[in-house]
């Protein structure tokens, strides 16, 4: 293929093409599928979208395939018809015939290498990374075509790549991952702030938000506490004055030969009783939960049960205190007041 101008037309489609196969393959590793879920209510391009990244090792295997033939075409149209123009300019210059076959074929290479990086690969790819749902709803539905077109090839690609990946103990899989593990942000979280980009304030704060995936409410018991009690049969003044001495407003109630605690009652609910007054009728059934509560759990179901105070039972049999605040001071310890133990 002499004439320059359908070579000139077919490098262009090629590395047209190129480039469409590396957007499409970058686009769909970074796009949050998040977002394209909201756009797919909308947008058909969005559908297809979402349908190429639940197969998104088979849309791969078709990037690639299409990357591949595309690098190929190159070699076998826009290089050789490079070196056999300049070959002769080289001829002119007065070099040997062989110097100026080497020189021809060294400057062809470097010229197709160079719109193939740069043009078909390296552009495109900056430009997926930076508008990863545009493009990726942008490009899904030719890509969807092709993919049609050439399923059969590239599920036995795919399968054949699996089988590979099997052998070595790699178990593949078909969807990228969504999201970060909290091991991840916690490394994220602590290296903004050893660089300071992140506030030592909050760092602590984002860090014990992590800890309530890890954490269990035994984690937040002190040891050897005994929580603040009163008798089932204490009156409004014994109320009263458990919390002026602990400074809770929420004093536990133990039945005469109970164990353990077993009701709780605040004290603003004795504020206009007289002294003598019993407080049996003012006792609620005290919120429980076992000490290996994961911490998240403990804290979205005394929300979810408008539960200041949780009794902990432990595989001891002891029992513990913790509340609302504690958790909080867990997560916010330099805005919350130091975590107590039945307040």
């Amino acid at each position: 293929m002499s004439n320059p101008w359908v070579v000139a037309g077919a490098t262009v489609v090629i590395i047209a093409l190129s480039a469409f196969f590396v957007a499409v393959e970058f686009a769909l590793l970074a796009a949050k599928r998040h977002r394209l879920e909201d756009a797919a209510a909308s947008s058909r391009a969005a559908r297809a979208a979402l349908r190429s990244s639940a197969e998104l090792t088979v849309l791969l295997a078709g990037s690639q395939l299409g990357i591949t033939a595309c690098t190929l075409a190159l070699g076998a149209i826009t290089k050789p018809a490079v070196h056999h123009w300049l070959t002769p300019v080289f001829e002119s210059w007065g070099a040997a015939v062989w110097l100026a076959d080497v020189a021809g074929f060294v400057l062809a290479l470097i010229i197709v290498t160079f719109l193939h990086l740069v043009v078909g690969e390296m552009a495109p790819k900056s430009w997926a990374i930076a508008h990863p749902e545009t493009s990726a709803t942008l490009l899904a539905l030719p890509m969807r075509a092709f993919m049609a077109v050439t399923r059969p090839v590239l599920v036995a690609l795919n399968e054949a790549a699996n089988w590979c990946l099997r052998r070595v103990g790699v178990e593949p899989t078909g969807q990228v991952a969504s999201g970060r593990s909290p091991e991840d942000l916690r490394h994220l979280v602590e290296h903004s702030a050893n660089v300071g980009a992140l506030d030592p304030a909050y760092s602590e704060q984002l860090s014990g938000a992590l800890d309530l995936r890890r954490l269990t409410v035994a984690d937040l018991l002190r040891e050897g506490a005994d929580p603040v009690s009163v008798g089932g049969d204490a009156t409004a003044a014994d109320v009263r004055a458990a919390a002026d001495r602990s400074g809770h407003l929420r004093i536990l109630v133990r039945p005469a030969g109970a164990p353990a605690p077993t009701g709780v009652v605040h004290v603003r609910d004795t504020l206009l009783l007289d002294d003598a007054a019993p407080v049996a009728g003012l006792v609620r059934d005290a919120f429980v939960l076992t000490a290996d509560t994961p911490l998240h759990t403990a804290l979205t179901r005394m929300r979810e049960t408008s539960n200041h105070l949780a009794l902990v039972h432990q595989p001891s049999g002891a029992v513990g205190v913790v509340t609302l605040a504690d958790v909080l001071a867990r997560i916010f310890p330099r805005t919350v007041a130091e975590p107590v133990a039945a307040g």
